[in-house]
């Protein structure tokens, strides 16, 4: 959870992020202010009951132990402490759930540097890369590229998985495996260090990594198992880290997770139906960070997760575009996300493609991961130092078939051939995929 005392001091900064994020319509920050002060109410109104009955059963137990015949009316007075008690700790329980649950919807702040705006038109370009492809000949579509080239089985797939269902195929399915081990390599020579994370993952995974409540209608629940398909392979980096506390020099943390990934597409009902664009089963390589709990760190390594990608797109020779994404588009943990949006030109435009975010300690929080701050000595000077919450932050590396729609349409040739850029060659094995 986030910090109430954090938020009651920022009481005001609070309710802006709700408003321009665009969760005031699902939070009300009013109600969580109240359920605090009645819980603390009631915990005042506890504390010293607490101590009254716990006076009064050491008199009583006194009492018995000199053989005193015991008057009713104390008796009676026990009773009737023990009962107020009950009925007080069973309210104060009762007003802890609810404020617990309220601090779980509780929208993260933002940084000053976000944009306002209301959905994903008001984000704001920062910089391009590559000039976006022009033909002289009549370019076809991913789809129409991947039934030529073998590359990929739509109706196959639907038959077997159903709506937004595929089945990459041939050179397509080496062509994915190829993109992916390069970005992999990539991030691996820079010092990540890989993990195959759990598919499939607890309730408490979800809630940690910030993607339930609100996410909930996008996932698949295995409900038997009590169990559900990560939509990112963030989800298990991140709640792998629970409850741990890193010392200092550990810190920066720099993981990247290979994995399948699931989504409903709850919100996305009858747009891009068809092809590689908008489906239910994906391939994503995935960064994560973790750093200590200070803002200049985390904006350095923001800088690095998104150079990470950019320099993949470009091994991939593919333009993109950079945005920055505005308060309306920002998710309920996101301080300040950059969007990375690669230009697929029979398409028409840029399309989203990365999203790298930093969250502060907003998952931490919810996963109880700390570090360790410095201590001169060791052994019990060093338990007793002092611990903070990290920052977290993740990108996506390559997330795929999507990208596959850029790579196709942007690498085609008048024959409709497709050219294989010269840094991914030695992962295909090929120059060009053809018939």
């Amino acid at each position: 959870m986030l910090d109430i005392k954090f938020v009651l001091e920022n009481v005001e900064l609070f309710r802006a992020a709700i408003e321009k994020k665009g969760f005031a319509e699902f939070f009300d920050l009013d109600e969580l202010l109240r359920e605090h002060a009645r819980l603390e109410q009631l915990n005042k109104l506890i504390a010293p009951l607490q101590i009254e009955r716990n006076r009064h059963n050491i008199a009583m137990k006194e009492l018995a132990f000199q053989g005193v015949v015991v008057d009713d009316k104390l008796r009676d007075y026990g009773r009737e402490l023990g009962r107020r008690l009950q009925e007080m700790e069973k309210e104060a329980c009762d007003a802890r759930l609810r404020f617990l649950n309220l601090m779980l919807r509780l929208p993260n702040v933002m940084l000053p540097a976000v944009p306002d705006g209301l959905d994903d038109n008001d984000n704001v370009e920062l910089w391009r890369w590559g000039e976006p492809k022009q033909f002289d000949f009549d370019a076809l579509d991913h789809l129409t590229l991947a039934e030529k080239l073998g590359l990929a089985d739509f109706e196959g797939g639907r038959k077997v998985g159903g709506a937004r269902a595929y089945a990459l195929t041939g050179n397509g399915a080496l062509l994915e495996e190829a993109i992916h081990r390069l970005a992999f390599d990539m991030l691996v020579k820079q010092g990540y260090k890989p993990i195959a994370p759990p598919l499939m993952v607890r309730r408490q995974a979800m809630e940690g990594a910030g993607y339930f409540p609100y996410g909930a209608e996008n996932a698949y629940e295995l409900a038997k198992d009590e169990l559900f398909l990560a939509g990112t392979a963030e989800v298990g980096l991140v709640a792998l880290q629970a409850d741990r506390t890193f010392a200092r020099a550990e810190l920066p943390l720099r993981l990247v997770g290979k994995t399948t990934c699931f989504r409903r597409e709850a919100g996305a009902a009858g747009r891009d139906t068809r092809g590689l664009f908008r489906v239910h089963q994906f391939q994503k390589v995935e960064q994560v960070a973790i750093v200590e709990a200070d803002l200049e760190k985390a904006l350095a390594m923001h800088k690095e997760l998104l150079e990470n990608a950019t320099r993949i797109l470009e091994a991939l020779e593919l333009p993109y575009r950079v945005v920055a994404v505005c308060a309306g588009d920002l998710g309920q943990g996101q301080m300040l996300k950059y969007d990375i949006e690669t230009h697929m030109p029979v398409r028409g435009g840029y399309f989203e493609t990365h999203s790298c975010s930093l969250l502060g300690d907003f998952q931490a929080r919810r996963l109880n991961i700390r570090y360790r701050l410095d201590a001169e000595g060791g052994g019990e000077e060093r338990a007793k130092a002092k611990k903070e919450f990290v920052f977290t932050l993740n990108n996506t590396a390559v997330a795929t078939p999507r990208l596959l729609v850029a790579f196709l349409e942007n690498h085609q040739e008048r024959n409709g051939v497709i050219r294989v850029p010269a840094k991914l060659q030695p992962y295909l094995g090929l120059e060009k995929i053809a018939q």
